[in-house]
């Protein structure tokens, strides 16, 4: 049983599923409010490249107890794959490379093993909720159960025969590299030390993952292993080598075996203090139900009802991967490790995140956090500001204290930009601003780390030639696609200096972001590559996937990981601009539409991952919209493994799909405006944070027949006001009951 059909099936007793499903679906979410956990499949996401994980995690937690069963992979899991190779203690959910995954336990029969391949175990039984993960590890004999703190796992092998059982830890790999580390035993009970990973896409990110692990029983023999070689000694200390301790112990059938581990970045005296903070005197019961009961608390800010029990698991599943990053990597004492390799910076009134992979959740995810989980974003953007104060820079990619400079764009300016537009403002705001601009202030090549590798071009030319020298240190990765990504950035800047007075500096900012003018060919309707004499790059492929760099999937030449009609609509701060240029609202609608007939929209990919909505844009074409996110809604997204249409990238595609199924969706960062769709269920409520919003909640109600060939007759606001297809950030967080009353056609 690896992955249930339907999660809430394993959940029940039959006579109680027998009862429910005498119950119209509109009242399950009341009759299950208090555990809304049931709906979520951690499954959901492990196959066709959605690269989550289903172990134990709670939200924004540090630490996440997850089975590796493809060591290398983003997230150490790939359903359906043959081995068990350990559980591994921080994880990244849904990113294209892999990365952590430190200190790796495992349990196996007779003595220790050092090699992957000679301490891995089939396994069956998989089962996960969130917060607790179990499954039969077969060669070893036992039931592995895990749970969760923030920033402590607890594991349990439970032994199926009686015998010899010696439980392993392997602080030397994690899922990107064998970087080698420390490990001593501290008792016949008690291990010690730090994993070094990073690695990130082939960055040199680096980290340390400190841990204190902890047994319930003391064991009858230890030692440590370095390489090949496993001994009797008490400490290890290598470089890029594996290296690992053990413990054996004679166990009975039934007896239980249990580790707790405390995981800090900053020192094993943190781990430990971790460990015992939010440990001591908590069974393994008591930790898994604070577990659910943090993941109800969360996932209870949005109450749907009316719809499928499919529909319920996808969407509950959905907000469950989004709220996993950018996760929490300070200590109970509030110290954290600071960029760059700036010592430990300590704060105490709040929480300090990481896992920054901005150019992705810029896009959807942050908007969530800012409209449902303002707090958790708040928090998050002071988080972004701590970077900068110990960089000089906000992050574009960062991951454990290090910048890996991944993609493209400065996507941390539409962020922050974003939230304090629609009202949070707890942060050092002035600082906020100057942070923002100081990427814009570059003027040469050589000026500042790639936060806007070849914007000296773009203030040249008015768009990055694509007769680029790829020699240089920081070459545009994807011309056309950077330009595009700064002139939203610009944009979003500009929205923000205009509300803080600065109008000189908000004309400056919006006159750029009209650049992306520059790179529309009229001919083939398409943004497309220049050169910097002004001539069109040719040969030119619309339709070319690869080229923009060396890997494979890089993207056609002059775009990121994907082509130039995956690109052509992206002016999401200009559309009326951008309609001029195809020729009108006609011209316009008709290439888009030719955009999703000849298979061009990709949903698994962020750059127009927002297209359906421009619809609701054009004049005369705003029902086309409906349809297609009904579309994907029911076919792109799954109750399976399977059940994400490629990578989640940090929950983004997630946010996605629960901003569609509310009915409304953040089409442009910093723009305070939603466009409409269709909604998936017959009423939403959303908690709002009344710390920062007015009203305590708004609704999201869809009135007629849903049927496959449903339009949409009206939008109506409070009873009173007909909406056109869009409804303002202000509205919802005054407590806005939005209702949309179908038709047919």
């Amino acid at each position: 049983r690896q992955c249930r059909p339907c999660h809430l099936l394993s959940k029940m007793k039959y006579s109680h599923f027998l009862i429910l499903s005498l119950i119209p679906s509109f009242y399950m979410t009341e009759l299950l409010a208090q555990d809304l956990s049931s709906f979520v499949n951690p499954f959901i996401g492990t196959a066709n490249g959605g690269n989550t994980f289903p172990g134990a995690v709670r939200p924004w937690g540090m630490v996440s107890v997850s089975p590796h069963t493809a060591p290398g992979s983003p997230s150490g899991y790939i359903h359906g794959s043959k081995f068990f190779y350990g559980f591994g203690h921080n994880h990244l959910s849904g990113t294209g490379c892999a990365d952590l995954g430190s200190v790796i336990l495992t349990a196996v029969r007779g003595t220790a093993k050092s090699n992957p391949e000679s301490y891995r175990t089939s396994f069956s039984e998989e089962d996960a909720d969130p917060g607790y993960y179990r499954v039969m590890l077969v060669d070893a004999d036992c039931l592995a159960e895990a749970t969760v703190t923030t920033r402590c796992g607890i594991t349990r092998f439970t032994a199926q025969r009686g015998g010899v059982l010696t439980l392993q830890v392997d602080a030397g790999r994690n899922l990107s590299r064998i970087g080698g580390g420390s490990v001593r035993v501290v008792a016949p009970d008690e291990a010690e030390g730090f994993n070094e990973g990073g690695g990130f896409c082939g960055e040199l990110n680096r980290y340390r993952a400190y841990f204190v692990l902890r047994l319930n029983r003391n064991a009858v023999a230890n030692g440590t292993w370095k390489a090949d070689r496993v001994n009797n000694e008490s400490t290890v200390l290598a470089g890029d080598t594996s290296i690992g301790a053990w413990f054996q112990f004679n166990l009975l059938a039934g007896e239980r075996l249990e580790a707790r581990v405390g995981i800090s970045y900053v020192s094993i005296a943190n781990a430990r203090l971790n460990l015992n903070a939010e440990t001591d005197g908590n069974t393994f019961e008591t930790i898994r139900r604070d577990a659910r009961t943090a993941w109800n608390r969360e996932l209870g800010r949005i109450d749907v009802q009316g719809s499928s029990r499919d529909d319920f698991t996808k969407f509950y599943t959905a907000l469950y991967h989004s709220l996993i990053h950018p996760n929490i990597i300070s200590d109970v004492n509030g110290e954290y490790p600071r960029s760059a390799k700036h010592g430990t910076g300590t704060i105490k009134a709040r929480d300090h995140y990481s896992v920054f992979s901005l150019w992705d959740t810029y896009r959807t995810l942050h908007p969530l956090l800012t409209l449902v989980y303002p707090e958790r974003q708040s928090a998050i953007i002071q988080s972004m500001l701590d970077i900068y104060d110990d960089t000089g820079w906000l992050p574009k990619w960062e991951l454990i204290g290090s910048e890996t400079y991944m993609m493209v764009g400065d996507p941390a300016g539409p962020v922050i930009a974003d939230s304090y537009l629609k009202g949070i403002t707890d942060f050092d705001i002035e600082k906020g601003y100057v942070a923002v601009c100081k990427p814009s202030l570059l003027t040469t090549d050589t000026s500042a780390p790639p936060i806007r590798a070849g914007y000296h071009d773009f203030l040249r030319y008015g768009y990055i030639p694509a007769d680029q020298d790829t020699t240089a240190d920081w070459w545009v990765w994807g011309p056309v696609s950077t330009a595009l990504e700064y002139c939203l950035d610009d944009w979003a800047i500009s929205q923000m200096a205009a509300k803080l007075g600065r109008r000189a500096e908000a004309q400056g900012f919006e006159h750029k972001s009209q650049y992306y003018r520059t790179l529309f060919d009229s001919n083939s309707q398409l943004l497309r590559p220049k050169l910097r004499n002004g001539q069109w790059l040719t040969p030119f492929d619309s339709k070319a996937t690869e080229g923009s760099g060396s890997w494979q999937g890089s993207g056609g030449p002059g775009y990121v990981e994907g082509n130039a009609w995956n690109y052509s609509w992206f002016a999401p701060h200009d559309i009326r601009g951008l309609i001029s240029l195809f020729g009108g609202n006609k011209q316009c609608a008709l290439r888009l539409q030719e955009c999703f007939d000849n298979g061009q929209f990709t949903i698994n990919n962020e750059p127009d991952i927002g297209y359906p909505y421009i619809f609701t844009e054009i004049g005369g074409y705003e029902a086309h919209t409906a349809p297609l996110i009904q579309a994907l809604l029911k076919n792109k997204f799954g109750t399976g493994p399977d059940g994400l249409p490629g990578n989640d990238d940090a929950g983004t595609i997630s946010a996605w799909y629960i901003f569609s199924a509310l009915g409304f969706y953040p089409s442009c960062p910093a723009s305070g405006i939603y466009q409409m769709g269709i909604p998936l269920f017959r009423r939403a409520a959303i908690a709002l944070n009344k710390k920062y919003y007015s009203a305590s909640e708004f609704t999201v109600e869809l009135q007629g027949d849903p049927a496959d060939d449903a339009t949409i007759n009206s939008i109506w606001l409070n009873d009173t006001t007909r909406l056109n297809y869009q409804i303002s950030h202000r509205d919802l967080v005054n407590g806005a009951r939005v209702v949309f009353q179908l038709g047919r056609n």
